[in-house]
């Protein structure tokens, strides 16, 4: 790696894709290293009979223990984890979901594309909880104005504060009947119901929306199967200089140089990274002279399923497309003007029409199990959960120096478990979902508070934040590090906190706008 480059990302999934989109067509010389190969989908995505798969479908037993996502079908996407070891506390284990390709997670999104606002950009301000980001909702306004059409995100406008609209392909597709009656109900309590707002395409990844131009621009070089070990500090100024990487296949070490390093690994990897860069300056791991770096580990939580229901109406095939299918999405309704419930902020619906529930739901078997199943057919109706989790100082990533990984570097410990608030979410949502079925005339057939473990939601947050006071975060108002000026930070874990939404549309423009503050301050020759 004779050359030195301007700037060095380190990911290239949303947080990196739109730095390199960013930076290279703004003239700065960019070298993006990834740990994972590139697709190419020509050659390598083909159809399979579920006969012809070694282990049918369900992959090799031991691969994926914690990615419940995966099977033989997508397995050569996930990141393997005899490969990729992690620690944590057997009694509160944690899923942590990887993707190593190029284009990193947003391969395997689920797409949907919700802007935060200033109830999570000035969450303390409004409760009294935690920590405020060091930007309001109209400071990242104009970077989702230019993320969404890019996207090509469609949507609804509604006027809600707690869901800022935005630039959408317009949704106006029509309710089905089922869906009409849900939100009927929801409205007598003053409760919203919207569309889905979600990225359009066939894969709306950075793999197909960033990189492509970036490339083209003739300043981005791309390595694929880089698995970085450390970011290299000139121990002279105390800046960053570049990063030792080794080739996945061959295990050659290499040392990429570069002005300046923007680090977009996803949450967990890049704060695993900036632990194990330790140096005389920086013993504790790079920038973390606040010892913050790695706390307030958070997500979404997710209670699927956690109210399921059958259309009376649409029992024994009668209901069809004009009463069953489709869904809709429920933003948060509690907490907004006024502490209403026994917990803090609050929790989003998801709901989903028009399939048959399983057979567990029904107490019955052989024929009788049978029959039941035929009269539900295509009548179920589901609410699935996520609830805003609180950024807690205990809940951490470090480093657990007796596991390494297949490259010799030492391994991530995660420990996060959920609180009483969290719990205490979840109980109020599933009432709440039951009274809102009920109202609609639906059938109740199940219901439970059960979240999945943390980190199954793929959404993990916050262990390198952002912040005015460079005692208490680890980054500035520009995913800028504190102590090291010419390294930038541009994934979820610079996240204060949440909410109920998806985080992939504000990752997108915080990295936008991160970029266009490199290019600002090189121009002025501050970095």
């Amino acid at each position: 790696m004779p050359r030195n480059y301007d700037v060095l990302i380190i990911g290239s999934g949303a947080g990196g894709g739109m730095a390199a989109w960013v930076l290279a067509r703004g003239g700065a010389r960019c070298l993006m290293l990834d740990a994972g190969p590139a697709f190419d989908y020509d050659r390598q995505r083909v159809l399979k009979a579920v006969y012809d798969l070694p282990y049918r479908g369900f992959g090799r037993p031991g691969r994926f223990p914690h990615v419940t996502q995966a099977s033989e079908f997508n397995a050569n996407i996930w990141a393997d984890e005899k490969q990729n070891p992690y620690t944590y506390d057997p009694g509160d284990p944690y899923y942590w979901v990887r993707i190593r390709a190029i284009g990193g997670k947003t391969l395997l999104w689920g797409r949907q594309s919700w802007r935060l606002s200033d109830y999570e950009f000035k969450c303390r301000e409004h409760d009294g909880f935690g920590e405020n980001w060091p930007i309001r909702y109209s400071d990242l306004a104009p970077y989702y104005d230019r993320v969404e059409p890019m996207f090509k995100v469609s949507g609804r406008k509604e006027g809600l504060p707690q869901l800022p609209d935005g630039i959408y392909v317009p949704d106006e597709s029509r309710d089905s009947g089922c869906v009409q009656r849900f939100a009927a109900a929801c409205a007598k309590r003053n409760i919203p119901v919207t569309k889905m707002r979600r990225a359009t395409g066939t894969l709306a990844s950075s793999a197909n929306v960033l990189l492509p131009a970036a490339l083209e621009s003739g300043n981005l070089t791309l390595t694929p199967n880089a698995v970085v070990r450390e970011i290299t500090i000139d121990r002279n100024t105390g800046l960053a200089n570049g990063a030792l990487f080794l080739d996945r296949r061959s295990k050659r070490e290499y040392h990429a140089k570069a002005g300046i390093v923007v680090v977009a690994a996803s949450c967990i990897e890049s704060t695993r990274l900036l632990l194990n860069s330790k140096s005389r300056q920086f013993p504790d791991g790079l920038g973390n002279s606040s010892g913050v770096l790695g706390h307030y580990l958070f997500d979404q939580f997710y209670v699927k399923s956690g109210v399921l229901a059958v259309v009376p109406e649409a029992r024994g095939g009668k209901g069809g497309r004009g009463l069953m299918g489709g869904g809709g999405y429920v933003p948060r309704f509690r907490n907004l003007d006024r502490r209403e419930k026994g917990f803090l902020r609050g929790y989003a619906y998801d709901f989903g029409s028009g399939f048959t529930p399983a057979a567990k739901y029904f107490p019955a078997y052989g024929e009788e199990l049978q029959k039941q199943l035929d009269g539900a057919a295509g009548a179920g109706f589901s609410i699935t959960t996520m609830g805003e989790v609180l950024p807690r100082r205990e809940n951490f990533v470090r480093i657990d120096p007796d596991v390494k990984d297949e490259w010799g570097i030492p391994a991530a410990n995660i420990r996060q478990k959920y609180s009483d608030n969290e719990h205490a979410m979840a109980r109020d949502a599933m009432e709440t979902g039951i009274a809102l079925c009920r109202d609609a005339g639906f059938e109740v057939i199940a219901s439970h508070t059960q979240m999945a473990p943390p980190g199954e939601s793929i959404h993990e947050l916050g262990t390198c934040r952002m912040g005015d006071n460079p005692k208490t975060s680890v980054l500035n108002a520009h995913n800028q590090s504190h102590d090291v000026k010419n390294l930038f930070v541009t994934d979820g874990s610079s996240f204060v906190s949440g909410g109920a939404q998806n985080p992939t549309l504000t990752i997108l423009a915080l990295s936008m706008r991160a970029g266009e503050y490199i290019l600002e301050q090189k121009k002025k020759g501050l970095l």
